[in-house]
């Protein structure tokens, strides 16, 4: 069995995407499946290609074990709607005419957003005879409309005829939640929809391999500090403000301090708020590789996973959920929906507050330094959920097994 992934994002870029893709096609191949990766020249979050991989327009490279063809991208730091749109579609281009030299494959995969790759990959299942994979992350359009970034209603419905034309040629879609999963299936009855969770490599994220390091020495944090800490993309959907907010009411709490690790389009304007407001226990870090997490979810005391109040994100569970807990770290969560069964309800490993709500954040904190023990005992409750239900290795057998159904 043959299959092709086509994504824009691939390691070694940091992320979601990147990570969830490349567990998954290391463990298809080790079911005996020959699994190849289509993607961008490496350039995100910071919008430069990566060092070692300049002045070329395609490059192969083999990742553990996985072959990796690379074509080019366009890649600008403006923020400008006509950048952004140029650098989906100068990949949506150069992918296919990568794509149509390539062999026949069994299964050509998709991970989208972005969107407009559909377009590729149509014509290169067509092309490589290949059955369409349609792998979904995020409702796009809808949170992109529901959020306000798209508010051009030609372009908004052009793209949800693309989508509709997406999923109708697709053999399989596949949601990373079920809520996605459910939302298809109301719309798309006819079509076959597969619940494909992200998960944790338990075996990487495992607290009792790391120390703590120096994460807070290096950071100017002590042992008594208490740390509540956001990693990963600074955008709209994840509405940081709260917890900026929540921070100026805690100020007087010397010990409490708030970390936000990461890149993305909201970080210079919450940098400015924080400076604005003299908030001295918020702190901003750059984002760092994968093999880094693991020492700094051990040193920090909670993770914070807010995302906006929409009824959309009802059915979203962020991908950092499953790493600060196969690390024995609780959650503060700020996401209500299928996120807050599974975590809150279910496995009672952290704390739910309402979404985009500053105050009931604040509050939740004061209760938690009141019962700092709670945190070890939630965090451990934790471990142990999603070692029973989002094991990397377990969601991609179940996977195989839908393959080899759908062959």
């Amino acid at each position: 069995m043959r299959i092709l992934i086509l994504t824009q994002y691939y390691p070694p870029e940091i992320g979601a995407p990147q990570n969830r893709l490349h567990e998954l096609a290391v463990r298809l191949k080790s079911n005996g499946i020959h699994v190849e990766v289509l993607t961008a020249l490496p350039n995100y979050p910071r919008m430069k290609i990566m060092q070692g991989y300049e002045k070329r327009k395609n490059r192969e490279e083999i990742i553990d074990g996985i072959e990796v063809h690379r074509s080019w991208i366009y890649v600008s730091q403006s923020k400008g709607i006509v950048a952004r749109l140029l650098n989906y579609f100068s990949f949506v281009w150069s992918a296919y005419w990568r794509g149509r030299q390539m062999k026949s494959f069994d299964f050509l995969m998709i991970e989208s957003p972005p969107l407009f790759l559909g377009y590729t990959a149509m014509a290169l299942s067509r092309k490589l005879k290949a059955k369409l994979i349609f792998n979904v992350s995020d409702l796009w359009p809808e949170s992109a409309e529901k959020l306000g970034i798209v508010q051009n209603q030609l372009f908004l419905k052009l793209a949800y005829k693309l989508e509709a034309q997406c999923y109708r040629r697709a053999s399989l879609i596949t949601g990373q939640t079920q809520g996605i999963v459910d939302d298809i299936k109301n719309r798309f009855t006819h079509q076959n929809v597969y619940w494909l969770p992200n998960g944790v490599n338990i075996d990487f994220y495992d607290p009792v391999k790391f120390e703590p390091g120096d994460f807070r020495f290096q950071n100017g944090f002590s042992d008594q500090d208490i740390l509540f800490f956001y990693g990963g993309i600074i955008g709209h959907a994840q509405g940081l403000e709260v917890i900026l907010n929540a921070a100026n009411l805690l100020i007087e709490q010397t010990n409490v301090h708030f970390i936000i690790q990461g890149s993305g389009p909201e970080k210079e304007k919450l940098q400015t708020l924080k400076e604005a407001r003299e908030l001295k226990n918020v702190h901003f870090l750059e984002p760092v590789a994968k093999k880094d997490m693991p020492q700094i979810l051990k040193a920090i005391d909670v993770a914070l996973v807010p995302l906006k109040k929409l009824p959309l994100f009802e059915g979203a569970i962020p991908s950092k959920v499953f790493e600060a807990l196969a690390m024995e770290v609780p959650l503060l969560l700020g996401v209500d929906g299928e996120a807050r069964g599974h975590f809150i309800d279910n496995a009672e490993a952290g704390w739910f507050f309402e979404p985009e709500n500053h105050t009931a954040l604040a509050d939740a904190i004061q209760v938690l330094i009141q019962h700092p023990e709670s945190i070890k005992i939630a965090g451990q409750k934790g471990r142990k959920y999603v070692s029973a239900h989002f094991n990397r290795d377990q969601i991609a057998a179940s996977f195989y097994k839908q393959l080899n159904i759908l062959s």
